[in-house]
């Protein structure tokens, strides 16, 4: 099949989504619009796109970042899927475009409407729409389906640099990291907690600051050199992050703030230890018990490959 992916891979997550169509046979574009670059010709379109986001809803890079997309997928030829991820980033008029490119055009969310209102207006432009937050699917009637293992690894190992790892943006959360990085280290957890920050406007002795993204191999270099991952959900937000799934993809322990997860199958105390934002406490009986594997069948559904046949219908 031809099959193009869009997203907004600024992580490089999406990338092995690529990687593990081509592996089985597809003819696969991935246009990661993050390398697009739009700059303001003056700062005139810099005010100009501000009321423009106001009072019509629209953005100049956006509607960039749909012309590039669509110039690309010209070149390509009739795809079989047009598979988006942060379609909310695109031109609503480009992706109605995607239609005349492919007979399936599917998109997957893993932010919620609550966070990116343009959510809700780009959802009825797909033919169908997958969201990893239940809210969402409930309310616009959306396909579940959560974020996936992307890294499978089980290292026999007992000589950790770290306790605990995290890496996250700098958001409302960070506060509360910063704070929780205190306690930990308080209680003498060792721990590798990085926080990027863009603007360069964070200070703290608790958690290390980064100012450029760092590759998705580093991230995952201190995922093997650390015991156990913690995990800080955003609020108002139930949808699983990849710390989840990494920690699931390499039989790691995981610590988390998001109680919806002891609604998931995969749930298991012994492994996953659910914090309170507001009472931080961790019993240290969780650092020395060992991890304890989940059922196959279980940890297929999260799998790259169950998460593609189900989206894609493969």
């Amino acid at each position: 099949m031809k099959i193009t992916l869009i997203s907004l891979d600024n992580w490089g997550f999406n990338q092995h989504i690529a990687n593990a169509l081509t592996a089985k046979g597809h003819v696969v574009h991935h246009i990661n619009f993050n390398s697009f670059i739009y700059k303001y010709p003056n700062l005139l379109y810099k005010i100009y796109n501000f009321f423009l986001k106001i009072i019509f809803r629209k953005n100049l890079k956006h509607i960039y970042y749909g012309k590039e997309i669509l110039n690309r997928l010209e070149s390509f030829g009739k795809q079989d899927i047009i598979l988006t991820l942060k379609g909310d980033f695109i031109a609503s008029d480009s992706i109605r475009n995607f239609k005349k490119h492919t007979d399936r055009s599917i998109a997957f969310f893993n932010d919620n409407v609550r966070r990116y209102p343009n959510i809700a207006n780009v959802i009825p432009l797909f033919d169908e729409v997958y969201s990893f937050e239940k809210e969402d699917c409930e309310k616009y009637n959306l396909k579940f389906i959560t974020n996936f293992i992307y890294k499978e690894e089980k290292l026999e190992r007992n000589d950790f640099d770290y306790d605990v790892f995290n890496i996250s943006s700098k958001d409302k959360r960070t506060p509360k990291i910063i704070e929780i990085a205190q306690k930990l280290k308080e209680v003498g957890i060792t721990y590798k907690i990085i926080i990027l920050d863009k603007k360069n406007k964070l200070q703290s002795n608790n958690v290390d600051v980064i100012h450029k993204a760092i590759s998705l191999n580093a991230v995952n270099d201190y995922i093997t050199k650390s015991k156990i991952l913690i995990d800080f959900h955003r609020e108002k937000q139930n949808g699983l992050t990849f710390r989840v799934f990494e920690s699931l993809g390499t039989h790691k322990k995981l610590i988390t703030t998001n109680p919806d997860i002891k609604n998931y199958d995969f749930y298991n105390p012994n492994n996953i230890y659910v914090i309170d934002n507001n009472d931080f406490l961790i019993d240290k009986f969780f650092f020395e018990t060992p991890y304890t594997s989940i059922p196959n069948d279980i940890y297929e559904k999260y799998t790259l490959n169950g998460w593609i046949n189900k989206v894609l219908n493969l």
